[in-house]
């Protein structure tokens, strides 16, 4: 499977991602095509050689006439519906769009309909979304993956005033991601560049087993001291599945505690997000009954799992690895039974017929209410299924979300406002400052990223 690997060392935005992945051997052909099918007129887009800190990138350039007006959610989207863009990169670039709209449309409480951008609506904006996502389909990535991302420090100036780093629609979109501190002053990953992270990304943390074929740099505008201003990108085939991802494996043997503390440990490594807990009776040095409590957990939650297991056990160590982990694809589902509705969970392998597994808590609540037995209520939930089964066809996997809270991994148990990508310092005559970090010069407009 073809994977991309993005090492955000300070930080992520659209302009910095599109570069490096024309660097990594995206057709520049395709990009300029593709945003010359946008329809927007008079734009043109340059892709130029430079040094951060001695080492070599590309930094991209979009001019532009300029414009004042803030685009509606609804206007984007029928800028790309109306374009002659391909279908794969349209979709992957309404992906992009809808993940800032949504974070919008939460952080100023207002429909997701009713949103309307501000920068991220603006012409360069709109190419780096668009040129990221032609770039993405162009390259064949199948799955994307990052490193813990910086956000910077500091704080930026937008239009609803004074606001500190990360700014509210970035934080939003970074809701379950593992970030990381750069002590910069500056605004390292813009709304853009989390869209980015948050509609792409299948995981974070260390580079996954790959074979690099391909390495690509993009650059922002600063040249911070002491700190390379490059994103890279590693373009390469791994032995990961389409539908596998890598998990980290915790384990401890345990011979010397009750076993209520076994019990309260697991409940709060649930809690912390751990994908699953369980242990397996063993027999230790000199044949002492022990327990080997397992863990498996993301790689970027692995961190506190651990502080976890030393507070709470007193265990003198812990074995950790990273394996690979292969899963059907999931997606929830209901049926109705005589006694009402019951909720469940289809899961599928590529065209394979899907597979309908009843929650066990839905049954039981009906159980309860209706006074009928728990495997009736089974029964007839696998029966109403059968009768009538999903196409396979229609289905979508639903994504996983980056951090559960509580819960098992059920896949081996059973079974608004105004978008503000201050990727732009509008220092010309609007009197608007955003220092970004990461930034363009748009033909005689200053846009700091």
């Amino acid at each position: 499977m073809k994977i991309a690997y993005f090492e955000c060392a300070t930080g992520i935005a659209g302009d910095m991602t599109l570069s490096a992945l024309v660097d990594a051997g995206a057709s520049w052909e395709a990009v300029t095509s593709g945003i010359a099918a946008l329809g927007l007129p008079g734009v043109s887009l340059r892709l130029n050689e430079v040094h951060r800190c001695g080492f070599r990138a590309k930094h991209l350039v979009v001019e532009h006439p300029e414009q004042h007006a803030h685009r509606h959610y609804s206007e984007i989207v029928d800028l790309l519906d109306n374009s002659g863009l391909a279908a794969k990169p349209r979709q992957v670039a309404h992906r992009l769009f809808r993940a800032i709209a949504e974070a919008e449309a939460k952080v100023h409480g207002m429909p997701l309909e009713h949103v309307h951008f501000h920068e991220v609506g603006a012409i360069d904006s709109i190419v780096d979304i668009v040129g990221v996502a032609i770039a993405f389909c162009d390259l064949g990535i199948e799955q994307a993956w990052f490193n813990a991302i910086p956000t910077g420090r500091g704080s930026v100036t937008i239009d609803h005033g004074v606001c500190a780093v990360p700014t509210p629609a970035t934080a939003e979109l970074l809701l379950g991601v593992p970030l990381a501190d750069v002590p910069l002053q500056a605004e390292l990953t813009t709304p853009t560049g989390a869209a980015i992270v948050k509609a792409l990304g299948k995981g974070f943390g260390a580079q996954p087993e790959m074979t690099v074929a391909a390495i690509g740099c993009g650059a922002g505008t600063k040249d911070f001291k002491d700190y390379p201003n490059i994103l890279r990108v590693f373009i390469g085939q791994s032995s990961l599945s389409a539908d596998g991802d890598i998990v980290t494996l915790l384990e401890t043997n345990l011979d010397d505690i009750p076993a209520e503390v076994i019990g309260y440990t697991t409940e709060r490594l649930l809690a912390a997000g751990a994908l699953d807990v369980y242990s397996t009776p063993v027999a230790m040095k000199k044949q002492r009954p022990g327990v080997m409590l397992s863990i498996l957990c993301s790689p970027h939650q692995a961190g506190e799992c651990e502080a976890i297991l030393f507070d709470e056990t007193g265990t003198l160590g812990i074995r950790k690895q990273s394996i690979q982990r292969v899963k059907q694809f999931r997606k929830a589902h209901s049926v109705t039974t005589p006694w009402g509705e019951v909720a469940g969970k289809l899961a599928w392998r590529g065209s394979s017929t899907p597979r309908f597994t009843p929650e066990y808590e839905a049954c039981a609540l009906i159980a309860r209410q209706q006074h009928v037995p728990l495997d009736k209520v089974y029964r007839a939930a696998l029966a109403v299924y059968a009768a009538i089964p999903v196409d396979p066809a229609t289905l979508v996997e639903e994504p996983a979300p980056k951090t559960q809270k509580s819960g098992r991994d059920h896949s081996h148990s059973h079974d608004h406002s105004h978008s503000h990508d201050h990727s732009h310092d509008h220092s010309h005559d609007h009197g608007h400052s955003h220092d970004h970090g990461h930034s363009h010069d748009h033909g005689g407009h200053s846009h700091d990223h």
